[in-house]
């Protein structure tokens, strides 16, 4: 129940400071600096367009872009995108601004970017034998 009226709080824009809302939480969301200008944004409609994103964050500072995520298969947005503009200091006022307010019926986040993570490189297939069994590595022979 403290969780659901802590919630409400934040999005009804409580005049309590976020710190004051939970202390040991309060430095993840609102005191890390930003060391890059670029700003991710999550929690976006399935309808915000690149276009929507870009005039909601233009007001804050010269943007250089907006762009939000797409499927490749469908071609839908996964909910999350990138907003990047010229200065840091624009990009730390977005970031105050935007972060926890609604954008087409949605509550968004804006955090920093982070580098993207490096992932091995995919393992092949295994080829079938002349026999038609096949080596799993973890139980022996398969058929």
């Amino acid at each position: 129940m403290a969780f659901a009226s802590a919630f409400r709080r934040i999005l009804s824009g409580s005049s309590m400071p976020p710190s004051t809302l939970h202390p040991q939480f309060s430095w993840v969301r609102f005191n890390s600096t930003l060391t890059s200008p670029k700003l991710f944004v999550s929690g976006l409609s399935r309808l915000t367009t690149d276009e929507k994103l870009a005039d909601t964050f233009a007001p804050f500072g010269q943007l250089i872009e907006a762009k939000v995520i797409v499927d490749r298969a469908s071609g839908r947005s996964k909910g999350f995108g990138f907003v990047t503009y010229e200065t840091i200091e624009a990009a730390e006022k977005a970031r105050e601004g935007m972060n926890a307010k609604f954008l087409d019926g949605w509550v968004i986040f804006v955090d920093p970017a982070r580098p993207r993570e490096r992932r091995p490189p995919p393992q092949p297939e295994p080829q079938p034998s002349e026999t038609g069994f096949r080596t799993n590595k973890t139980i022996g022979w398969s058929g």
